[in-house]
């Protein structure tokens, strides 16, 4: 299991250094990223919330890089598309975050585990599905067919799945404060906090800018 986000880097993008990616590609979050590769991941939290504010937030800034942070920086309820991917590396099926899906939303497992019941993260044509059956849980690739491939795992191991992914989403949140204090100086306590609150972790505390 691994927290990941799907990649779309906009065209000219030039406000820090990201590295090359597929588009929607799926890139996985962790303490073991390189520099261009965090800021690859920044750029795409900030940029899944880079909509025009309404009568509810403050105006753009005129600066480009403010401008582009300020979504990121002003909305109460932040999203970063991707989710939690799963590999089989037993039979190589992989179930993959759908189109509705968002990592802010990644503790919606834990309420699957400890209540039961079933997680929609897509729609047609693409629904990936989570249902726990007593103490067992099915993931199911693509709901709208019928001989969809899926892959089954016990309550035990998937509380150990989302144990690691929580690490994983925790090392690359450290590794990103530390990216924000060098490449975007001056914005480091405040993009932090916005970053944990797009993957609903704790922030973790930042020396203060002189």
């Amino acid at each position: 299991m691994q927290p990941v986000l799907e990649i779309n880097t906009p065209d000219g993008f030039d406000l820090w250094p990201v590295a090359e990616a597929e588009p929607f590609g799926f890139l996985p979050l962790s303490g073991e990223l390189s520099p261009a590769e965090v800021g690859t991941a920044v750029m795409r939290i900030a940029s899944c919330n880079d909509v025009d504010p309404d009568g509810n937030r403050p105006p753009r800034p005129l600066d480009p890089l403010d401008s582009f942070l300020h979504g990121l920086l002003t909305f109460d309820d932040l999203f970063a598309a991707g989710g939690l991917r799963v590999t089989d590396n037993s039979t190589g099926i992989t179930f993959l975050p759908g189109c509705c899906d968002g990592l802010e939303d990644w503790r919606d497992w834990h309420r699957l585990v400890d209540s039961g019941g079933l997680l929609g993260f897509g729609h047609d044509p693409v629904s990936p599905v989570a249902e726990r059956f007593g103490d067992a849980v099915r993931l199911t690739v693509n709901a709208e067919q019928s001989d969809s491939p899926v892959i089954e795992l016990s309550l035990a191991e998937l509380r150990r799945l989302l144990a690691g992914a929580e690490r994983d989403l925790a090392d690359f949140l450290a590794l990103a404060a530390d990216w924000v204090g060098r490449y975007l100086p001056g914005r480091r306590a405040p993009v932090t906090a916005a970053l944990a609150r797009a993957l609903d972790l704790p922030a973790p505390a930042v020396p203060q800018e002189q």
